[in-house]
């Protein structure tokens, strides 16, 4: 019984598992490691598997699921702890990218930070994981002239700190 359960389980998820990966990086970076994010939710996953009505809605349930679990974790950190992930973290998984690339990015993950939650989350899953706007709809369970405001709002606002970093390291 519970080998055709994994079975079924890893099916629904073996499809999305690259989204949720990325999503995954993007919501912590430079936080928590991804992979223990993802371990975390897919344990949750795993447990209420038979409680899911459909499994077309398993991506949405794993973003759900993820969301939640980092809050808590962020509920609970120390902040030295914290600091000390933030001195240790790689801030690439990629070495194809140069230095210049990697600041670069390191730039764009602090001002995603700086965003209320919500606009961060609309802008990664469209911007970062390639999600269409009714996905995010689903999602956020919001209409679709809501995502498209957080989107415009959040490419504004991330301009904006974008820019005021570039003027604080004396880039501009």
């Amino acid at each position: 019984m519970e080998s055709s359960k994994q079975e079924r389980f890893m099916q629904v998820y073996e499809p999305v598992h690259e989204r949720f990966e990325r999503y995954c990086k993007t919501r912590v970076y430079g936080e928590f490691h991804f992979k223990d994010i993802m371990h975390d939710t897919l344990v949750v996953a795993f447990e209420k598997f038979d409680e899911l009505k459909s499994t077309d809605a398993f991506l949405h349930f794993l973003f759900g699921t993820a969301s939640r679990i980092l809050a808590n974790h962020r509920k609970k950190k120390r902040p030295e702890y914290v600091n000390q992930l933030k001195e240790n973290y790689e801030h690439s998984q990629n070495e194809n990218y140069s230095i210049e690339q990697q600041f670069e990015i390191n730039d764009l993950y602090k001002c995603l930070q700086e965003l209320d939650q919500v606009t961060s989350e609309c802008i990664i899953l469209f911007e970062i994981s390639g999600f269409s706007i009714k996905e995010i709809m689903g999602i956020q369970n919001s209409s679709e002239s809501a995502v498209k405001q957080r989107l415009s709002r959040g490419r504004k606002q991330l301009l904006a700190l974008m820019q005021s970093l570039e003027i604080k390291n004396g880039v501009l």
